[in-house]
């Protein structure tokens, strides 16, 4: 193995004891990995630590999950959250879990058109954590099943990263979009019923009840008071409706191919913190005191997540600096066994390497790679094609790296770390197992 996939494993167990044997913060924990890696440099080491922190310092996520974790705030501290709650447990208060089943239906729904682990934790998370917190779901459960859910971004298409890998050199001459978007389709669904289970089996192992029937508000009460509260998320709609065909259409008409820059991860949180101010004007502090206090109290939570990402991001571009990608590759294009062996290995590989980097990035940088290698193995392009999405969706719920995790963790103000073992247990083994059915014709696609 080559030298950045030993860095790699450092890395992961440097945040493993630093956090989950010496219980220290898991901000400290990716800064100690984060200089881990790249001491692995040698010399190069200030190189690799100006490349990663550049890097980070660009990178939108970074800047959006901020931008959440002040929108979760104001909505909870202007009683936003409280009438939308009351709203929703009207509808499905007398379902057990069900905000848990709500959650995973939004995930799926977002899943195609926002591509983006990271933007289905902040939007779908941004609703139904808070909601499911006070509908008798633990904190560090309700966070789990959201990062566990972010990635259907990646396994639901069209996503972005369906026609990543369909543009690839190896893919592009035995595969169309046409020919592909049944069978990933069919992949992806396979993975939204895992889900479903997840929360059945959930609901039921902690006792989680449905809502004291004395304490729903009939629906047209609930709505007379609290409608408004929902506005707020026209910045949640606005933006994932600028990803469709018309969407997209409108936007160039207006402003030509800078349409092609809107990001919808930064979007989001922006346009929904306004949407916030607007519903809630009468609520907002009047003085700067008060609003001194609002921002004081808030604080806090910005030092954990923040510099959690900042050097999350950092590390998977040093990783890169180091040759990561080329040496996984080397790895894939030597595999000689029995498909069902392949699958195994390219599967372990890619959530390997999903784990500091996205399921976009991975599918960008190997996905060729591990298509090729697939199918020398006599597995069916479709089917190749669509175990490749599944096991990169793993991103979202791959500890220690994952963005979704710290986004869904900072929304419902749990320590991230509470979620890995979970994370790894439920869904990254059962996603990995469900790709390596998916690709030897276990389960039909």
């Amino acid at each position: 193995m080559g030298i950045a996939v030993w860095a790699l494993i450092a890395y992961i167990a440097i945040i493993v004891v630093w956090n989950g044997v010496l219980k220290r913060n898991i901000g400290e924990a990716m800064l100690i990995g984060f200089a881990g890696v790249c001491l692995f440099g040698g010399t190069r080491f200030f190189e690799l630590a100006w490349a990663g922190i550049a890097d980070a310092m660009a990178e939108e996520v970074v800047f959006a999950a901020l931008a959440f974790v002040f929108m979760g705030y104001l909505l909870t501290k202007l009683g936003l959250i409280q009438e939308q709650v009351t709203v929703l447990n009207s509808i499905f208060g007398r379902l057990r879990g069900g905000a848990g089943y709500v959650s995973t239906s939004a995930a799926a729904l977002l899943g195609g058109p926002s591509g983006s682990g990271s933007g289905i934790s902040a939007s779908v998370g941004s609703v139904t954590i808070p909601w499911m917190i006070r509908s008798n779901w633990r904190p560090d459960l309700a966070a789990s099943l959201v990062a566990g859910n972010a990635g259907l971004g990646i396994s639901i298409p069209p996503s972005s990263s369906m026609f990543l890998l369909l543009g690839s050199a190896a893919v592009a001459p035995v595969l169309t979009a046409d020919q592909l978007f049944v069978p990933a389709l069919i992949g992806g669904l396979w993975t939204v019923a895992y889900r479903f289970v997840v929360v059945f089996l959930w609901v039921r192992r902690h006792d989680i009840a449905a809502t004291d029937a004395a304490d729903l508000v009939p629906l047209r009460a609930a709505l007379r008071a609290g409608w408004t509260s929902l506005l707020v998320y026209a910045g949640i709609l606005v933006p994932v409706l600028m990803t469709l065909d018309f969407g997209v259409a409108l936007m160039e008409s207006r402003v030509g191919e800078a349409a092609g820059d809107i990001s919808i991860i930064v979007w989001i949180p922006v346009l929904t913190v306004l949407a916030t101010f607007a519903v809630a004007w009468k609520r907002l502090p009047r003085t700067g005191r008060a609003w001194s206090e609002l921002l004081g109290d808030m604080a806090p939570r910005y030092a954990v997540i923040g510099a959690t990402l900042f050097f999350a991001f950092a590390a998977a571009a040093s990783l890169g600096e180091l040759g990561l990608v080329d040496q996984l590759t080397a790895i894939l294009q030597g595999l000689d066994a029995p498909a069902v062996v392949i699958a195994t290995i390219v599967g372990l590989l890619l959530v390997i390497i999903a784990a500091p980097l996205t399921g976009t990035a991975t599918i960008a940088a190997v996905g060729g790679v591990a298509f090729s290698a697939l199918t020398a193995a006599g597995v069916a392009p479709a089917a190749a094609a669509t175990a490749i999405m599944i096991f990169a969706s793993t991103e979202g719920a791959s500890p220690p790296g994952a963005a979704p995790i710290y986004i869904a963790s900072g929304i419902a103000q749990v320590d991230p770390a509470r979620t890995f073992g979970r994370l790894i247990i439920w869904f990254v083994i059962p996603t990995l197992v469900l790709g390596v059915l998916v690709a030897t014709g276990v389960l039909p696609i």
